[in-house]
């Protein structure tokens, strides 16, 4: 793949999940997708074309994070509400039981098993939280390399703030959003072609 082509795909998918972040449209999750594969494969173009594995072996070992992050969080997640609905004597299960769910005595529902069923949507939260934070940092190595080799400091500070955003709560959501927009714009600077040298070729002195 020529370097115009990952350039411009990567920007492009790099577009596409900054506007699939936003509420807005009904189909955001699949422009998120799309995004993503088109970085990947920027990424792969990249590296081919800088001979630097890391750079797109980084992102697939951040994507992988994410999948397998995920996966353990639903597991937890689907435990915690098996337990939890198990203590009120209900099935999971059974929808029977799901209709019944009205009716359950208020006085069953002791402080303790809320307590503890807090417990398990902090577990959550805190599982989101580190493989958020372990994929935002393959994605910061990956884009660290890109920097280097394409001299395009944008995407030095795309991954610094992907980052941080990871590691901030909430208020990092907005960072990494500004992130990949910074993104976009350094994968669309990226230069194609050898600079010309602008150095004005000397003149012999006249006698």
């Amino acid at each position: 793949m020529i370097l115009e082509t990952s350039k411009n795909i990567g920007g492009i998918g790099a577009i596409l999940m900054f506007i699939g972040v936003l509420p807005l449209f009904t189909y955001s999750g699949i422009l998120s997708l799309i995004g993503l594969i088109l970085v990947l494969v920027a990424a792969k173009g990249f590296a081919d074309n800088y001979k630097e594995s890391g750079i797109f072996t980084n992102a697939i070992y951040a994507v992988i994070t994410a999948i397998v992050g995920g996966i353990i969080t639903v597991a937890v997640a689907i435990m915690a509400l098996v337990s939890f609905f198990g203590e009120l004597g209900l099935d999971f299960t059974n929808a029977q039981d799901w209709s019944a769910l009205s009716a359950i005595d208020s006085q069953n529902v002791g402080i303790d098993l809320i307590t503890r069923f807090l417990g398990s949507i902090i577990l959550v939260l805190v599982v989101v939280w580190v493989f958020a934070i372990l994929a935002a940092f393959f994605v910061r190595k990956s884009l660290g390399l890109l920097s280097a080799k394409t001299g395009v400091s944008l995407f030095g500070t795309a991954g610094i703030l992907i980052l941080v955003g990871a590691v901030i709560p909430v208020l990092g959501l907005l960072l990494i959003w500004v992130a990949l927009l910074l993104l976009a714009i350094a994968f669309f600077s990226v230069r194609t072609t050898p600079t010309q040298s602008t150095t004005p070729v000397a003149t012999q002195a006249q006698v």
